[in-house]
């Protein structure tokens, strides 16, 4: 199907397939995949996830590399759309698993990768979710196709096997009736203003009145603010909701982040954070984007230049830029990045305009783009061209992964 459309768009498809290293067959089903995909005349690469595994958390760790790993593909490849093998089984299991107070989402048909930074600008599309796993099959099957069990799939320890023999035996559970976060979720972002600081505005009314994405949105801008993978913590995001709703003026951590909250709570990367995490300077490549904090892509045009925060370092920039960053959030100055150079001063590239002392780096924040797709917001391939426009991202390609039964 995705090489029917791609020739008719002319678009170009690369097949991937991810050895985890976990079965013995592994092997052969890397060849079988290279096989198909040149039966069907499209390109092929294989991926594999080396070194050692974890003793513990070895599914989500797998999850992890696999998407670290078809990101990195993608943008190897200068595409910024991955097809997923989703079928609304998946979403049918998703669903029983929540039942059982299992942390898993509703998948969406269209969605940003959950790896972060290695997955930015990289979408997952899914376009099979209304579709039936068996009738997938059988379709397969009218076409001469075949696919991969993976003996992983029959492992009763697994909550997602559990849930899989639960609805071949009749079992349901009714994921459309369950609140929509997902839209709650976008309503509330919408009302949020971004910057090009990678600073977050949400309206602290808008919070206050709805329960169902309010907790949500506030992990999700906290992670995207602070550069983090990771979201903080449900309870204390629930707590921090709480004292909003009480009408104070405060200032609180979650994962990473500063929340500042006045008439609007404002989320901010925590400068203090660097005292923990450790503040080295990054050294740039010239010519090659770097991403300095999860949240700046960084691009020096000439050698010798590191970055590293501002904080510490804000009274020796030059009058300018001191000034335009006196215009900014006293909360947000510290955890701007600084370049560093031999024998000038520290300058900030947030900062900076043409003058003398403007540091050879252009700066790109990441912050408002992620936090879009994150909360919905971007729903197709053009709503993020202007990222790719920025990043130098291609979208000539869309990258379909099969993932040997593992699709999450």
């Amino acid at each position: 199907m995705t090489k029917t459309w791609a020739d008719r768009a002319g678009r170009s498809v690369l097949a991937l397939t991810v050895d985890h290293g976990l079965q013995p067959q592994s092997a052969a089903w890397t060849q079988e995949a290279a096989a198909a995909a040149h039966r069907i005349g499209v390109g092929f690469r294989a991926l594999s996830w080396d070194g050692p595994k974890p003793d513990k958390g070895l599914p989500a760790a797998a999850r992890a590399a696999r998407h670290s790993l078809i990101a990195d593909a993608a943008r190897a490849a200068g595409s910024s759309v991955i097809l997923m093998g989703h079928t609304l089984d998946d979403q049918l299991e998703n669903a029983l698993m929540r039942a059982s107070g299992e942390g898993v989402g509703v998948l969406r048909d269209w969605s940003p990768s959950p790896v972060w930074p290695r997955g930015r600008g990289v979408f997952l599309c899914r376009p099979l979710l209304a579709v039936r796993r068996a009738d997938l099959r059988r379709w397969l099957g009218d076409q001469g196709q075949s696919w991969i069990d993976d003996p992983a799939n029959e492992d009763v320890r697994s909550p997602r096997v559990r849930a899989r023999s639960r609805l071949g035996q009749g079992e349901g559970a009714d994921w459309r009736a369950e609140p929509n976060a997902d839209d709650a979720l976008r309503g509330l972002a919408s009302a949020c203003r971004t910057t090009k600081w990678g600073g977050i505005f949400a309206p602290r009314d808008v919070l206050v009145g709805d329960a169902v994405g309010a907790r949500r949105l506030l992990q999700i801008a906290a992670a995207c603010a602070a550069g983090r993978q990771a979201l903080g913590r449900p309870e204390r995001a629930g707590a921090v909701l709480e004292r909003l709703k009480g009408g104070e003026a405060f200032v609180a951590c979650l994962g990473g982040a500063r929340l500042t909250a006045g008439r609007d709570l404002l989320i901010t990367r925590e400068a203090g954070e660097f005292r923990r995490t450790g503040s080295d300077p990054v050294r740039l490549e010239m010519a090659r984007p770097t991403v300095w904090d999860g949240r700046f892509e960084l691009t020096a045009w000439r050698a010798g230049l590191a970055a590293a925060p501002l904080r510490g370092r804000m009274a020796l920039l030059e009058p300018t830029e001191k000034a335009r960053l006196l215009a900014l959030p006293a909360d947000a100055r510290g955890a701007l990045p600084a370049i560093l150079q031999t024998g000038r001063r520290p300058a900030c590239p947030i900062l900076a305009g043409k003058g003398v002392n403007a540091p050879e780096v252009t700066a790109f924040d990441l912050v408002e783009h992620r936090f879009r797709a994150a909360c919905g917001l971007i729903t197709r391939e053009r709503e993020s061209s202007a990222f790719g426009e920025m990043a130098n991202c291609s979208h000539s390609s869309y990258v379909g992964a099969e993932a040997k039964g593992l699709f999450e």
